[in-house]
């Protein structure tokens, strides 16, 4: 009998409340952002605009952010924050074997950089102001972790 794990790779995102953030490309800052969320976003091979689309629309609705009374009730809308948005291949990274990391799972460049503007313009259109850093630049990325709350968003 096979104990085989079924790997179901999706695209995803992933989610960090901040104080602050921005990201530098060759020692220049290309995108900064105040209270809101650092988003890194990954794609894999299959990933659609579908995906994207519906990760953009629960982003800006995720209640995240707390309220008057200290509870985790206010989306990006609600709280009025803004979003740092960067492409992250590393997201689907495997290390199961070895040690270096594989990224096999990745979605080629042309894909990926298709669906990374289609989400940005997706959260655009839902009402948040959105940074980004440069699609496969080398990127250095500072942030103040706000809580610290981390989402880790997934989409089938």
């Amino acid at each position: 009998m096979s104990h085989e794990i079924l790997k179901i790779v999706v695209m995803k995102i992933l989610i960090q409340r901040v104080s602050h953030a921005h990201v530098e490309v060759e020692g220049t800052i290309v995108g900064a952002i105040g209270p809101g969320a650092l988003v890194f976003i990954g794609v894999t091979h299959n990933d659609t605009i579908v995906q994207a689309a519906w990760l953009a629309n629960k982003l800006v609705h995720l209640r995240m952010f707390e309220d008057a009374n200290g509870k985790i009730n206010q989306s990006l809308l609600e709280h009025q924050g803004k979003v740092l948005i960067i492409s992250q291949f590393t997201l689907y990274a495997d290390c199961s074997d070895g040690r270096r990391p594989s990224f096999t799972q990745a979605a080629q460049p042309e894909l990926a950089k298709q669906l990374y503007e289609h989400f940005i313009e997706e959260v655009r259109k839902g009402g948040v102001v959105v940074e980004t850093g440069v699609f496969g630049a080398e990127m250095k990325v500072s942030l103040l972790n706000d809580g610290p709350v981390t989402l880790i968003l997934e989409r089938s």
